[in-house]
């Protein structure tokens, strides 16, 4: 009976929720509330399952928790735009994708933050790489897996488990806290 598998899969989602650490969470929570007091922009991008949840992220950045606030969120999803993704794509390459983007809007102390479960995939990697390059604050959010970005991301929170789903889930749990500490408890 299916019963079991469903019982068996919401108790290990339980114990990759428990895996996440808190105290770099706090970090990155703290990260975003610089960058809104210094009116940095912050940038979010992923693949797949990872770009859904970075479009989710920066709306409820952009709009929920920038709502409770005096002034707005200055942030940005790169994989949203589908016209100019396909573009450099095929007149450069599927890795340049996010560090064009960046390439035209970054500055300095800007806050660029990627998700990924295999924490290995060129195009984020590459633009991570850019970033730390030309002076942004990189953060990555990764899988037990962990692979490049978790060594070349300033900050890096590690959730402990290679199963896509259960990790992209907890990587939106915590950009759920992220956003909701702003939207609950303020800057």
């Amino acid at each position: 009976m299916k019963t079991n598998y469903y019982a068996t899969y919401l108790d290990q989602q339980k114990a990759t929720l428990e895996s996440i650490p808190l105290e770099q969470v706090g970090r990155i929570a703290e990260l975003l509330k610089e960058a809104w007091a210094q009116n940095r922009q912050v940038f979010v991008f992923g693949n797949g399952g990872s770009a859904a949840n970075a479009s989710h992220f920066i709306t409820d950045l952009g709009k929920g928790a920038s709502d409770t606030l005096k002034k707005r969120f200055r942030c940005m999803s790169l994989n949203d735009n589908t016209a100019w993704i396909t573009a450099l794509g095929n007149d450069y390459s599927y890795e340049d994708v996010y560090m064009a983007q960046l390439q035209n809007y970054a500055q300095p102390q800007d806050l660029v933050l990627t998700m990924s479960v295999s924490g290995n995939s060129p195009n984020l990697v590459k633009a991570i790489d850019w970033a730390n390059n030309n002076g942004l604050t990189t953060v990555a959010l990764v899988g037990g897996k962990k692979g490049k970005l978790a060594e070349i991301a300033q900050e890096v929170v590690v959730v402990d488990s290679e199963h896509y789903g259960r990790v992209e889930d907890a990587h939106m749990t915590i950009c759920h806290m992220l956003c909701y500490d702003i939207m609950e408890q303020g800057i």
